[in-house]
């Protein structure tokens, strides 16, 4: 299918592919897949600690690395749907990949033969035991990953961008594709923990088994209704064609007029290649665009100006995604010592109990109530008010998020201050579990603004032939910040052991009371802190598509006699 055609499919002539008919498969996905992805999330810290015998550092260090390994192969997924299979059959090779771990996550949780005995060591699991535990939890991180990595472009897939009623479905889609996800999550951190912490943990991965396999299946009935868009040339070859075409053509100089680089015509583009507008940035891998005199273009020698532009997206994009890790950073600590903390304090209500692994419904919560009022209330305000189809612009909505991770990690301290003070009375008193709300619930819509807009800004601004791969790039920043945590927690241990009186790192103790967990958390928000200038930096600094074509549209209206700029009065 070319360029045209997919096109075509998503006009008013022909409704019956694309359009939000089709993700509602993708939204079912999306619902079904998170049920048991996000309940495992929550509560597989507790199954590592209570079942296979880590310590709580070990525990936590394992869940991070689990959860940087699963968004990190993000880019695998985007990957091989840009380039080999398309989104859908992605999805659902790597779906069933997702569902053999669970298979086996199921099997071990089941058997006591696969479970170790209690030592004193950080782990106790060897032998057989390890090679289960380590194969079932490296099939979800690989299949979760793939999938995560290109579901959420065959949903954007659906919209035609180019129109401005697909430009508004798109911004509406991503809201739409979160908000599929908090449903899911939802019944996840409530039903799904309730069952693996009060009957069995086998039974909790049993249903995120089935409703992951009821799932991939009603993604795979949508297939009639869905466009695709055309398989691009490796993303890695391109890049490497502009790097390598740029060192060779180093000693050439670069035209002033940016018309004379190499271009070729629309006709003779890639179906899955739309024309770039060249900008001023970077300037050296403008070098990669000009053409000898006398020589005939050939890959490696020349690149046209759009595969120039394709790279200088990619690099552009980099410094946003790496000021969003210490977000992502924070969030670990909500999945790993917040539910360790949770663990520790009150979790009734009344005479009823509530698993202490739920408590990361309360943000969820807080953003299955916003998404929709932010998109039916204060999305149309904004587009009165900024004419952008999404309101206010993706890094705008992103940079929010980063504001609202800073506050929760601060209340996250003076919560932690709080619990352990009353924890060691004597006798002890435990405090209520829901203190923990706060810090849940401004994360959670800080969650809401950041992932969201980072999703929607990476598929939007990337070239068409890398569009999985760039929505990757916010999930993979996700996996920076999940491996981060792991090297701030040993690296905080290391150095405060050296430091402190009792020669014992902050989080280093075997009980948490006996740990200055609120010290790393004020820690994290001085660094969020700092991040957030530097994201402010980068974000003043970067300059969208739209922006990049406006910007050609001028340089063009240039006095052919004069050499000069002529505005639009001028001519007249």
């Amino acid at each position: 299918m070319d360029g045209k055609t997919i096109q075509s499919s998503m006009s008013s002539g022909n409704k019956k592919k694309g359009g939000f008919r089709a993700c509602i498969f993708v939204f079912v996905l999306a619902t079904l897949e998170n049920i048991g992805f996000v309940a495992n999330m929550s509560t597989i810290v507790l199954y590592f600690h209570l079942v296979m015998q880590f310590n709580p550092s070990t525990s936590a260090n394992t869940l991070t690395n689990f959860l940087g390994s699963t968004f990190l192969l993000t880019i695998l997924g985007g990957f091989i749907s840009d380039t080999y299979l398309n989104r859908l059959y992605t999805c659902l090779l790597f779906g069933f990949l997702e569902i053999l771990g669970l298979v086996l996550l199921t099997i071990q949780a089941y058997s006591d033969k696969f479970q170790p005995d209690p030592c004193q060591k950080s782990t106790c699991v060897k032998g057989g035991q390890a090679v289960m535990f380590y194969a079932s939890i490296s099939l979800l991180a690989l299949g979760g990953g793939g999938v995560k990595g290109s579901v959420a472009a065959l949903g954007a897939d659906q919209f035609d961008s180019k129109d401005p009623k697909g430009a508004k479905g798109l911004a509406s889609y991503f809201n739409y594709y979160q908000f599929s996800v908090n449903i899911g999550s939802i019944i996840g951190v409530t039903a799904v923990v309730w069952v693996a912490m009060n009957k069995a943990w086998y039974w909790g991965f049993f249903i995120g088994l089935v409703g992951a396999f009821v799932g991939f299946a009603v993604l795979a009935l949508g297939k009639p209704f869905y466009c695709y868009q055309p398989l691009a040339t490796s993303p890695l070859i391109k890049i490497s064609q502009v790097i390598v075409a740029a060192i060779r053509n180093r000693k050439l100089s670069v035209p002033e007029n940016s018309n004379e680089l190499y271009e070729i015509d629309d006709k003779e583009r890639d179906a899955s290649e739309e024309a770039i507008a060249h900008t001023s940035q970077f300037r050296i891998l403008d070098k990669a665009a000009v053409l000898k005199d006398e020589m005939s273009p050939q890959p490696w020698k020349v690149c046209t100006v759009t595969q120039v532009e394709e790279v200088k997206i990619l690099t552009r994009m980099l410094p946003i995604l790496l000021s969003t890790v210490i977000m992502n950073t924070c969030l670990a600590q909500l999945q790993t010592f917040s539910v360790l903390q949770g663990y520790d304090m009150d979790a009734h209500i009344g005479s009823i109990q509530i698993p202490t692994a739920s408590i990361p419904v309360i943000p969820l919560l807080f953003m299955a109530i916003l998404i929709p009022l932010y998109e039916f209330l204060i999305v149309p305000l904004a587009r009165k008010i900024t004419g952008h189809p999404s309101g206010i612009t993706q890094l705008q909505r992103a940079g929010v998020g980063l504001v609202l991770s800073i506050i929760s990690m601060g209340i996250a301290g003076v919560i932690e201050v709080k619990r352990r003070d009353q924890a060691l009375l004597v006798p002890p008193k435990k405090m209520s579990l829901f203190w923990l709300a706060f810090q849940y619930g401004v994360f959670g819509i800080a969650d809401m603004f950041a992932m969201v807009g980072l999703m929607e800004f990476f598929y939007k601004e990337a070239p068409n032939g890398m569009r999985s791969l760039a929505t990757s790039f916010a999930l993979l920043s996700l996996s920076f910040g999940y491996f981060l945590s792991t090297a701030f927690v040993s690296i905080v241990n290391a150095v405060t052991k050296r430091v402190t009186p009792s020669k014992q790192g902050w989080l280093e103790a075997p009980y948490l009371n006996q740990n200055k967990l609120e010290l790393f958390y004020w820690f994290l928000a001085i660094l969020s802190f700092l991040n957030f200038a530097n994201y402010l930096y980068w974000s003043s600094w970067y300059k969208y598509k739209s922006d990049s074509k406006n910007s050609e549209a001028e340089d063009k209206a240039i006095d052919p006699l004069l050499g000069q700029k002529t505005s639009i009065e001028d001519k007249e």
